[in-house]
Formats: C-alpha cells, sequence, structure tokens
C-alpha cells in the first residue's frame, strides 16, 4: 500500500510539473535521429477541411499527457478503492511477521466491519477485546488451531480465516471473469449457461485437463449419446 500511494503521488507529480522535461526528451531524441517536429503553436490536424483551433501544445500536453496519466491514476484508484485498500490493510495487520510488528488493532476492527454476517455489533466489541489480548500468540493460524487457541480465541481465529480465504476468492472470480470475456464474446453471445460452464472450467483449470489424454475426451462425448460419426 505504500508503494501505491508512493506510486500516485510520483504521477500526480509528473502531471503538474514534468511535461517539460519529457518535451526536452522528444525534442533530443527526434533530433538524434534526425525527425522532423512540427511547430508547437501551429494547429492540430484534425480535419483536412477545417482548422481545429487547437494547437499541437495543447494537443500533447491536455489531450494525450494528461489524459495517458489521469487513465493510470483512474485505473489505480479503481483496482484499490477505499474498501480494497482498507481489506489489504486490515489483513497486512494479522501478520505475525517479527512478532505482529504491523499489529493495528483499528485495521483490523475496520476489516472485520465489512463482514456484517460474520460480525454483529456484539461479535465487534468482543472482537476488540479479544484483540487487545491477542499479540504473543506465535504462527497464527497454525498454532492456534494445534493449541485449541481457535475456541479461546473464536472471533480472531474467524477473521484469520477470512483474511486467508479473500486473495484465493477473489483471485479466483477475477479469473473467472477473464475467461468469460474470452469465451462468451461477439460471436458465441448466445452460448448457453450449461455449455458456457463447461467452457468455463476447461479455461480456468488448465492444469487438471492437461493430465487427460484426448482419447478420454472423445470417448466420453461419443458415449453421451449416438452421433452421425465416430469421433
Amino acid at each position: 500500500m505504500e508503494l501505491l500511494n508512493l506510486a500516485k503521488i510520483r504521477l500526480q507529480k509528473m502531471r503538474e510539473s514534468e511535461l517539460e522535461s519529457l518535451m526536452d526528451d522528444v525534442y533530443s531524441f527526434c533530433g538524434k535521429h534526425e525527425i522532423l517536429l512540427p511547430k508547437m503553436d501551429d494547429d492540430y490536424p484534425r480535419s483536412k477541411r477545417k482548422r481545429s483551433g487547437v494547437s499541437y501544445l495543447h494537443h500533447f500536453h491536455v489531450e494525450v499527457f494528461y489524459a495517458i496519466i489521469d487513465l493510470q491514476l483512474q485505473e489505480l484508484n479503481n483496482r484499490f478503492d477505499v474498501v480494497t485498500s482498507d481489506l489489504l490493510l486490515g489483513m497486512a495487520s494479522l501478520n505475525p511477521v517479527d512478532s505482529f510488528a504491523n499489529f493495528d488493532k483499528n485495521k483490523i476492527m475496520k476489516l472485520a466491519g465489512y463482514y456484517k454476517n460474520d460480525f454483529g455489533d456484539n461479535q465487534l466489541r468482543d472482537l476488540s477485546y479479544q484483540l487487545d489480548s491477542f499479540i504473543g500468540i506465535k504462527d497464527l493460524a497454525i498454532v492456534m488451531a494445534k493449541t485449541k487457541l481457535d475456541q479461546t480465541w473464536s472471533l480472531v481465529y474467524l477473521l484469520v480465516k477470512l483474511t486467508l480465504i479473500l486473495p484465493i476468492a477473489t483471485a479466483s472470480v477475477e479469473r473467472a471473469f477473464s475467461s468469460m470475456k474470452l469465451i462468451k464474446n461477439d460471436l458465441r453471445n448466445r452460448i448457453g449457461e450449461e455449455f458456457l460452464n463447461g467452457c468455463l472450467v476447461c479455461k480456468i483449470e488448465p492444469k487438471v485437463f492437461a493430465t487427460i489424454s484426448n482419447d478420454a475426451i472423445m470417448n466420453s462425448f461419443q458415449r453421451m449419446k449416438p452421433r452421425r460419426v465416430q469421433l
């Protein structure tokens, strides 16, 4: 999260004050390779029939330079919004490395607050008391399960399980949606749900299907129903 914040600050600084140095690099590169540059005060040609009223400098500055940086900042904000940032920071606060050096009760409580079904008002209050005495438990989930501390510190253990499941669950959902965009495209936009599910399984679990021979797959299809030709 610190790297994310630094990246956003760096992009903002670049947007505000580094166009001139970038243009200097462009001039140097074009001069070295004998590339002809337009006069920045001339109109940028949008159409052959009429003047655009926009100079080359304005086009490169606003419509290219600003637009690209704003797009990158927007992508970072969309990917790491407030909720995602709170989840990641809360999960990091439960990391047992260096005797829980990153432990932060407030961030953990904020993480738990997003799971209303598991942590109601009473559970949140009890979790707050448990976290006050939580530091000192080593190796977290494994030790808690082996020593039955998951029963004593039930809410802490529930939160630990959620943080362990969340990255996998999120990645699985992202992978499924990415696969769906590839399979259900413009040419196959009427694909049935059952067929789509079958295609998604093949796409999402390629390592499993790599262990199955083509003959076994064809034999399975052949046995499903009578066919005009032998597969």
